[in-house]
């Protein structure tokens, strides 16, 4: 008798809702980016829930957009993410920590050490979502006068990865003795450099702090571009899929999968989560009034502004009342603007229904009753649209409460989520394997 698939769920929360009305919903807390005691609750609420991680975004710069639009959105401003999962790490037990760190304007000895330590904080606990940064403001804050191009960030990520990966297996996983008799810490065989000399990085190493107790943090990769999904075929193990139809997720799972078994990488060694916005009503009626009353809290400035963004230019120039013009490419993010695109086309939107519909969330959504969501992420996973999904909450605390009251135990009860952590480690409780140490293989 075959096992059946399980849905695995994380929770986007950076910001807190994706959703730029959310801060104004009524009863939402305001102030949820900055107060760590509201965080600390959903991270609880989660962890109850039995969320498989807490997914942190970053930004390096603010949205690159007109100031008079950022200032009406919640969504400019945050904690710095390990800062604020190390915090975390200490509320919770089980749930995973998830942050983004940049390859374009980083480090690899900094990311591996950050997140080695996030790691150990947790107890096995921490991951990694590889970005190459599109927003071309970030390269001002970090003495650059320009954005690397498109090819170029991808390039220099794939040989970050390496470095970053090879630095955590700078130690034997029982390379610390500590025995006081003999006086020795550590033994310095199990102990190797890394020395690498690549076209764009140069590390000699050895990472100064313990393998991590995962081996590896989780490796996670968002981009879904030709470069985004051979990056993750060949190093992700979980993927922040963007896809807003069944028949699109379908073919990016077919698609990554496919990757990985041409590469001799397990297509079960990676999970495909979409980011879903979940809106729960008592009714499918009352869930849409939810919705478009979201919708309705979206200043036309930040719409608008929104628009810019994904599309890689100024959109206020348009015509709001017509249909979207052709649209040049940018070095912006390339799949966020086919999707922008693809979405004008599919809906028949005006520029302004369409800035409208992005200056709130434009991506996949489920609404409706609990069993209704139910229905169709069960749908998805059967399907192999998904292995599961990250959730994104329409307001904080109430869309967060509801989701887990009423569609956690749909789930449960339909035997497709789990009623219990299965380990203590995220890699554990994602079904992946601990990699084996490279330079001390057993």
């Amino acid at each position: 008798m075959s096992v059946q698939r399980q849905l695995k769920l994380g929770a986007f929360m950076r910001p807190v809702s994706i959703h730029t009305g959310a801060w104004r919903y009524p009863g939402a807390h305001r102030d949820a980016n900055f107060n760590f005691e509201h965080l600390k609750r959903y991270a609880q609420t989660l962890e109850r829930a039995r969320f498989d991680a807490f997914f942190m975004a970053d930004h390096l710069a603010l949205l690159n957009m007109p100031i008079d639009a950022l200032k009406r959105s919640h969504t400019a401003t945050s904690f710095e993410p390990f800062t604020l999962l190390s915090a975390l790490s200490q509320a919770t037990q089980h749930l995973g920590l998830v942050a983004t760190a940049s390859t374009t304007f980083d480090e690899p000895f900094h990311v591996a050490r950050r997140f080695a330590s996030l790691d150990h904080l947790s107890q096995g606990r921490a991951g990694w979502n590889i970005v190459t940064t599109s927003n071309p403001d970030a390269a001002l804050n970090f003495g650059r006068t320009r954005q690397p191009d498109h090819a170029a960030r991808y390039a220099r990520a794939r040989e970050f990865y390496d470095v970053v990966t090879g630095l955590w297996d700078s130690w034997a996983d029982d390379a610390f003795i500590r025995d006081a008799d003999s006086a020795v810490y550590f033994d310095p065989t199990r102990l190797r450099a890394l020395n690498h000399q690549g076209e764009h990085l140069s590390v000699k190493g050895p990472l100064h702090i313990a393998r991590p107790v995962q081996g590896w943090p989780v490796i996670v990769q968002a981009g879904a571009s030709e470069p985004g999904r051979q990056l993750a075929a060949e190093t992700a193990e979980v993927v922040f899929a963007a896809q807003s139809t069944l028949e699109e997720g379908r073919r990016f799972y077919a698609d990554v999968k496919g990757r990985m078994d041409r590469l001799g990488r397990h297509r079960d060694h990676l999970k495909i989560l979409p980011g879903v916005l979940v809106v729960v009503g008592e009714t499918d009626r009352q869930a849409r009034d939810i919705r478009a009353h979201l919708d309705s809290l979206v200043h036309y400035e930040s719409a608008i502004a929104s628009l810019s963004i994904a599309l890689g230019c100024d959109a206020s120039a348009f015509d709001p009342d017509a249909r979207l013009p052709p649209v040049p490419e940018t070095n912006a993010s390339k799949s966020g603007r086919e999707r922008v695109i693809a979405l004008a086309e599919r809906e028949g939107f005006t520029v302004r229904q369409l800035a409208q519909r992005l200056g709130g969330y434009g991506g996949l959504a489920m609404v409706g009753t609990a069993r209704h969501i139910a229905d169709q992420m069960q749908e998805w996973l059967e399907a192999e649209g998904a292995d599961g999904f990250n959730v994104m909450f329409p307001w904080l605390p109430g869309g967060l409460d509801a989701f887990t009251e009423q569609v956690v135990p749909e789930l449960q009860r339909r035997g497709i989520f789990r009623r219990e952590y299965e380990g203590r480690t995220l890699r554990e409780n994602l079904g992946l394997p601990r990699p084996e140490n490279r330079h001390f293989p057993r």
